[in-house]
C-alpha cells in the first residue's frame, strides 16, 4: 500500500536526498547531471526551503518525493541562475524534485506525487504548475505530456550537460 503524505520537519533530510541520487541515477548514466543526481543534504534542504514536500511510503519506507512551490522572486537565484520568466509568473506554481526509487517504478507511485503537488498547488490558489526537464530526456517529457503539460520555452541552465524544456499546465478544478 503507497501512502503520500507531506513531508514532516521530522522527516530525515539524509535519507530523502539518498532516495534523490538512487531515483536520479539512471539519469545520470545517460549522461544527464540533474542537480538531484549528487545534492548534498544542505541543497535539499534550500529547495526545499520555500517549497511544500511530499513524500511515498510503502511499509514506513521512503519511496518517492517530490516539492512544489510558489513562484520565485524575480531576484532569487534557482539553484545557481536567475529564475526563467516562467518561474516568477504570478499564478504560477513550480514543480521540481520528483523521484520514485526504482524498484518501486510502474506502480503509480509518481503519478500519485504528482496528483498530490497538482492538488496542493490548486488548493493555494495557483493557476499553473510548471517545470522543467532535460530536453533530450523524452520519455520523461512525454509522461508529462501525458498530464497536460505543453512546452513553453528552453532554459540552459549553468553547468548542466543538457538544455531544459518548461513545461507548464493549466490548473482546474474538477
Amino acid at each position: 500500500m503507497i501512502t503520500i503524505r507531506p513531508l514532516a520537519a521530522n522527516d530525515c533530510l539524509t535519507e530523502l536526498t539518498a532516495l534523490l541520487h538512487v531515483s536520479y541515477a539512471s539519469l545520470a548514466a545517460q549522461g544527464w547531471n540533474f542537480t538531484a543526481v549528487d545534492q548534498s543534504v544542505e541543497v535539499t534542504r534550500q529547495r526545499l526551503a520555500e517549497a511544500q514536500g511530499f513524500v511515498a511510503e510503502v511499509d514506513g519506507r521512503l519511496v518517492g518525493t517530490v516539492a512544489v512551490r510558489g513562484p520565485k522572486p524575480a531576484g532569487e537565484a534557482y539553484i545557481a541562475d536567475p529564475p526563467p520568466a516562467l518561474y516568477t509568473t504570478p499564478g504560477t506554481a513550480i514543480l521540481s524534485q520528483l523521484a520514485v526509487h526504482p524498484d518501486c517504478r510502474g506502480q503509480g507511485v509518481g503519478e500519485q506525487l504528482m496528483d498530490a503537488a497538482e492538488g496542493w498547488a490548486l488548493g493555494q490558489g495557483f493557476s499553473k504548475l510548471a517545470l522543467d526537464t532535460a530536453e533530450p530526456a523524452v520519455a520523461l517529457r512525454r509522461r508529462y505530456q501525458r498530464r497536460g503539460y505543453v512546452a513553453t520555452g528552453r532554459v540552459q541552465w549553468q553547468g548542466k550537460t543538457y538544455a531544459s524544456v518548461l513545461m507548464c499546465k493549466p490548473l482546474q478544478r474538477e
